[in-house]
């Protein structure tokens, strides 16, 4: 579960290290007593499904102010439509605090090997760029493939290497924390919806053939984009998802107008296939 919030707030940085991760938790939400009513059907608000197959967009409600129920009805809500936008929102002005404490309500919170921290709080990720966020619903681009090509994949590891990042990042003084590497499925299934997704990408995953990163990178079919504006929240399920940043508006050559964004992200378990 990732909240991702643009705000024009420049944030104040930290790069304090930090120690290693903690292993993977157990899910945090008894998704078996989400009911889907405290949510979806709450006064004034309004939904529109983006694409037919990912994303949904929500208005009327401040996810600031969630009850427990309501998150709860969040994080099932993403698990089954992958990303889910929000428009509007105070959440960039309610502080890191009440950021934090809204991040934990869906387990512990990750930390990020590189990335200026928010001072006090290494788990809030800033992110100084100007982009349009690109999300890949893995579970339709698995879907896609022919039936024998899943069966081929299926059962088989890839090793998740966060050291192709670290080699090619230029501000070595924002590694807060090394690099880890671990083995994953590379088809893996969702603990909440039992479906099954592709778990791989360009970036982290190594020893694998090019086709599946083409597959899901140029599949028009999984992918939505979401254009940024102030008080835009999107809150993605990193299980069966994935996000890339493109920049969505023309800066003159010489500017130093940016946008600033931050991210908190939620662990959640070690990914697992089973039949």
């Amino acid at each position: 579960m990732t909240p991702f919030v643009e705000t024009d707030k420049k944030p104040e940085g930290d790069n304090q290290r930090t120690g290693p991760l903690s292993r993977p938790a157990e899910t945090a939400i008894n998704y078996g007593q989400v009911q889907e009513k405290n949510l979806l059907q709450a006064p004034g608000v309004t939904v529109r499904e983006i694409t037919p197959n990912i994303g949904i967009e929500l208005r009327g409600i401040q996810l600031s102010q969630l009850t427990s129920e309501q998150k709860d009805e969040l994080a099932l809500l993403a698990a089954e439509r992958g990303v889910v936008l929000f428009h509007e929102q105070d959440f960039a002005d309610i502080g890191p605090e009440k950021q934090h404490e809204f991040g934990r309500h869906f387990g512990p919170l990750h930390v990020h090997q590189m990335g200026g921290q928010i001072k006090g709080y290494p788990e809030i990720l800033p992110v100084h760029r100007d982009f349009l966020s690109n999300a890949v619903d893995n579970e339709i681009s698995n879907n896609h493939l022919s039936e024998d090509f899943r069966r081929l994949i299926t059962g088989l590891n890839a090793t998740h290497s966060g050291f192709s990042q670290a080699a090619v990042h230029e501000h070595r003084e924002y590694y807060i924390r090394e690099p880890i590497e671990a083995v994953h499925p590379v088809v893996r299934t969702h603990p909440v919806t039992k479906t099954k997704s592709l778990y791989v990408s360009r970036l982290y995953t190594r020893n694998l053939l090019n086709f599946l990163f083409d597959h899901i990178e140029k599949g028009a079919d999984w992918h939505i984009r979401v254009h940024w504006e102030p008080g835009t929240v999107v809150v993605y399920d990193h299980r069966n998802t994935q996000h890339s940043a493109l920049r969505d508006f023309k800066v003159a050559e010489g500017s130093n107008i940016r946008r600033h964004m931050a991210r908190v992200t939620s662990q959640a378990e070690r990914p697992f296939y089973e039949e």
